[in-house]
């Protein structure tokens, strides 16, 4: 059977509580004391029963994390980013993945309620759960990640990817491109929606009308997906064939050039890609991906460091943080073309 606190004790030569303040409160006890506790834990391999430490403190030493789609590296990084500030203060990190599921979302949340973590971290799905809400009532701190607060009463970090959206098209556009592709038109996720409303807005100023943008709407943002896109574009009558796509993330960028070099399609002297999220595999790819960047890392920590200031209590301003993002210009999007759209 596994050693007990009165086993240690025991061994020790000294009360339970003494053992509990060498666990706890170290510094109350004599070092003398404290080492001949230390040295009998150590003998009997005692470990702490952290169920019951949480119990009595009310919260574990740990804080959830929800992402959307963990085979997306981007969510790796903002884990990261977690993780880094979690782990400077003594605490572990909980990954959950939703798989952008309501329902998956729901029962993680279930379960971090039930660990007793001290704050969640989240993307949600398209729509926010109402157990958010109920972690809120029971003081569980949560901060939206990647994605902005319903109201000035809770913690979020998030991009503006309506700016991010407007600085890809004004790209292609610069570069000639009059019949631009959106990839991603079916995601309910505010940040896609976003991304596609500053898309839309500067196709309109540059060209007049609605006409020049075409947009695809794959159920999921995957390498899959932006396969099957690029190949209903190579499908399409030349006239009315975009000559660039911008993709709702990375993955999908990456999954339309494999399509197009499988096509042989010439990129990006005969189709221009851009990219969202600036992940990792972007600037590798075999045509380095011109990509929006996001500050993946940079969000997590952010977004950590925010609820932990809530976690402490005390006066906390809650804070809702927008970050600009910036354009990676790289070798999918270099081709200037004429007025006729030749490259």
């Amino acid at each position: 059977m596994a050693a007990s606190i009165r086993d240690v004790a025991e061994h020790a030569g000294v009360s339970v509580g003494t053992v509990s303040n060498v666990l706890n409160r170290p510094d109350v006890v004599s070092a003398a004391t404290r080492e001949r506790v230390l040295d009998a834990i150590a003998a009997l391999g005692f470990v702490r029963n952290e169920s019951a430490r949480q119990l009595r403190a009310g919260h574990s030493r740990t804080i959830g994390l929800v992402v959307l789609d963990i085979a997306n590296p981007f969510f790796t990084d903002v884990a990261r980013g977690v993780e880094d500030v979690a782990n400077s203060a003594g605490l572990a990190v909980i990954l959950c993945n939703s798989d952008d599921q309501p329902e998956k979302e729901s029962a993680y949340l279930d379960v971090l309620a039930e660990q007793r973590v001290q704050g969640v971290l989240i993307t949600p799905t398209a729509e926010l759960s109402p157990n958010l809400q109920t972690l809120r009532r029971r003081g569980v701190p949560v901060v939206l990640v990647d994605r902005r607060a319903p109201g000035p009463d809770q913690c979020a970090v998030a991009v503006d990817d309506v700016l991010g959206g407007r600085l890809a098209a004004e790209h292609l556009l610069e570069r000639g491109h009059r019949r631009i592709a959106f990839i991603g038109g079916a995601s309910g996720l505010p940040q896609v929606q976003e991304r596609h409303a500053g898309i839309e807005t500067a196709v309109r100023d540059a060209t007049g009308g609605d006409d020049a943008l075409v947009v695809f709407s794959p159920e999921q943002l995957t390498v899959d997906a932006g396969r099957e896109a690029a190949a209903r574009i190579v499908g399409m009558p030349a006239a009315r064939r975009p000559t660039a796509a911008i993709c709702a993330n990375d993955l999908m960028a990456l999954g339309v050039l494999q399509e197009m070099v499988r096509q042989g399609v010439r990129v990006p002297d005969d189709f221009a890609i851009v990219g969202y999220d600036d992940i990792d595999f972007a600037a590798s790819a075999a045509v380095p991906l011109t990509s929006v960047r996001k500050p993946r890392q940079a969000l997590g920590s952010r977004a950590a460091e925010l609820l932990l200031d809530e976690a402490r209590g005390g006066e906390h301003a809650h804070v809702q943080e927008v970050v600009e993002p910036t354009l990676v210009v790289r070798e999918s999007s270099m081709v200037f073309r004429d007025r006729e759209g030749t490259p």
